[in-house]
């Protein structure tokens, strides 16, 4: 793929978007427009499927509203509002940490800056980047493991990590797409170009694919 050819592949991709199950958490961006809510969605859906994260988080927000909530949780109740995502006992840990800073350094709100946000726990790029894009509409390239594959299976980058990934995609990517290339290589990802035997004979886009696989 060259980089000419971005603009028309990310059209063709949103023409095909709403075919495809967009991801949890952009939904939740969508529906709630909520920082918090994005950030708690995006933490819990780490290894963890969608169709589980939606169910888990569904169930979590008619409980919990604010970092306060999560703090007025008994630990083990927290675990069992958010079974069985992947690692859920680590993660109600993590969450009651997240609370307790997002309440004594921020005054209960998500910042809105990356550096901010990288001093939360258990906050990584992936999740900074991506509560930027969907909680606050800021452009950022949220590089996850579907990004990162359809990238280099491209040939659009060479790159070994997610890391070097969002380097070198801020270097070639109109910034106008930085928010949007997330949701759409997770959905595309998700049921066509998947990591073990990819769907090209259904795949719109084939005829750009360079495929470095």
């Amino acid at each position: 793929m060259k980089r000419s050819d971005i603009p028309r592949v990310i059209e063709i991709l949103k023409e095909h978007y709403e075919r495809w199950s967009a991801p949890v958490v952009t939904l939740v961006a969508q529906h709630t427009h909520d920082p918090f809510r994005v950030l708690v969605c995006a933490l819990l859906s780490t290894r963890t499927r969608d169709e589980t994260t939606a169910k888990v988080c569904e169930r979590f927000f008619k409980k919990v509203k604010s970092p306060e909530d999560i703090i007025n949780l008994p630990l083990k109740e927290l675990e069992e509002l958010i079974y069985p995502v992947g690692f859920y006992r680590n993660k109600a840990k993590h969450l009651k940490k997240l609370a307790e800073v997002l309440i004594r350094d921020f005054g209960g709100k998500v910042p809105k800056t990356r550096e901010e946000l990288l001093k939360l726990p258990g906050v990584g790029r992936k999740v900074a980047n991506l509560v930027l894009a969907d909680g606050y509409n800021i452009p950022a390239i949220c590089v996850d493991t579907h990004v990162h594959r359809i990238t280099n299976r491209w040939c659009l980058i060479k790159t070994k990590t997610p890391e070097q990934t969002e380097r070198e995609l801020m270097k070639i990517l109109p910034k106008e797409y930085w928010i949007v290339i997330n949701r759409l290589l997770v959905a595309f990802g998700q049921r066509i170009c998947t990591p073990q035997r990819p769907k090209c004979g259904e795949c719109p886009i084939e005829s750009f694919c360079g495929k470095c696989f």
